[in-house]
């Protein structure tokens, strides 16, 4: 039986397709329009309803894939990556229980979003288990074989070497420079918009966990702009009652509450807890208009959590098989008569 949820109103202005200007950022606030979305969720699928949605969208939403591939290029950085080389070497499929691997996984998603006819691949994070040269360019070729437009932030493993030198920052700026930078197809690594028949997906790293100001004021044109908006993390926001990897945003993170730091190698996280611009990240996020929902990873479970009225759906990890179809749709005149 499907899990319906009914979300509260939600004010959005974009009626028509193209790229936001400073222009029709003005013109769209002078027609704002409140709107209500409806979504239903049934295991890995997920559809969204709203009356700013003109055009079917189809989304194969990936997170968590882990992939260990490695080859000689990678003997010097074995000190770094042993752990997590063989941390997914077997895994059990979510659905069918049988043996799986990351790679068996990966590829049959993306098979699955060739037979749906995709209109775009989310890729959250977590594709790599540390910053292998042989898996990323396996992942790309892969990817490329589909034809299928993707969109692709990092997780806090895809840049990771457990035990290098450095601050988290400085890592991922190192590691996506130097290995991660093809799958970015030209745009900003830690945030970008993608616009697809209407809907403006935002791409924003949050794999330190935290939020630096470039990306809040990012986020913050982007509302500013009246379109729909469909966030895309790697890192679940934080909700009322969630553990502390809901990290993004959530009170308690911060060095009481690291207990992996350790076993990942790594700095362990601030005492002072997250940045005021984190926090002003998630209230804003969960004050926007215009946000139809929130896409995640990061936890190895799916996860469904409403925040203000706003949806965070989180993905089963693909290393174990997992996914999310979703669809964003048009409102039927029925539907619009029983729920507008």
């Amino acid at each position: 039986m499907k899990r319906r949820f009914f979300f509260n109103k939600v004010s959005a202005a974009f009626l028509g397709l193209g790229l936001a200007t400073s222009s029709f950022a003005k013109s769209t606030k002078k027609k704002n329009k409140k709107v209500k979305v409806c979504a239903t969720v049934d295991q890995e699928e997920v559809s969204f309803y709203a009356d700013v949605i003109h055009e079917s969208v189809k989304v194969v939403h990936i997170a968590d894939t882990h992939l260990f591939k490695d080859d000689e290029r990678g003997i010097p950085f074995q000190e770094y990556s042993n752990r997590m080389a063989k941390a997914y070497n077997q895994t059990t499929h979510f659905k069918t229980g049988a043996k799986t691997n990351p790679e068996e996984a990966f590829e049959q998603t993306l098979a699955f979003a060739k037979e749906v006819n995709a209109d775009v691949i989310t890729l959250v994070g977590d594709l790599f288990s540390f910053p292998s040269e042989a898996a990323i360019e396996w992942v790309l070729n892969k990817l490329k074989e589909t034809g299928i437009p993707y969109i692709y932030i990092a997780g806090n493993h895809d840049w990771h070497y457990e035990g290098m030198k450095g601050t988290l920052e400085t890592l991922r700026d190192t590691w996506i420079e130097k290995r991660l930078k093809p799958l970015y197809q030209g745009n900003h690594p830690l945030m970008a918009a993608y616009d697809i028949k209407g809907i403006r997906f935002l791409a924003i790293d949050n794999s330190t966990y935290q939020i630096n100001e470039r990306q809040l004021a990012f986020f913050t044109e982007q509302v500013d702009s009246g379109m729909p908006l469909v966030l895309l993390v790697h890192i679940p926001l934080y909700a009322p009652g969630k553990s502390i990897w809901f990290g993004c945003g959530n009170p308690n993170w911060g060095a009481s509450t690291d207990s992996n730091h350790e076993l990942e190698r790594r700095p362990k996280w601030p005492a002072s807890g997250h940045t005021q611009t984190t926090l002003n990240f998630h209230k804003q996020v969960f004050n926007a208009p215009n946000l139809l929902g929130i896409f995640a990873g990061h936890i190895h479970q799916n996860s469904i959590e409403m925040i203000k009225g706003k949806p965070q759906i989180v993905a089963d990890d693909n290393a174990s098989g997992g996914y999310l179809d979703i669809n964003f749709l048009p409102m039927n005149q029925k539907d619009k008569k029983l729920i507008l």
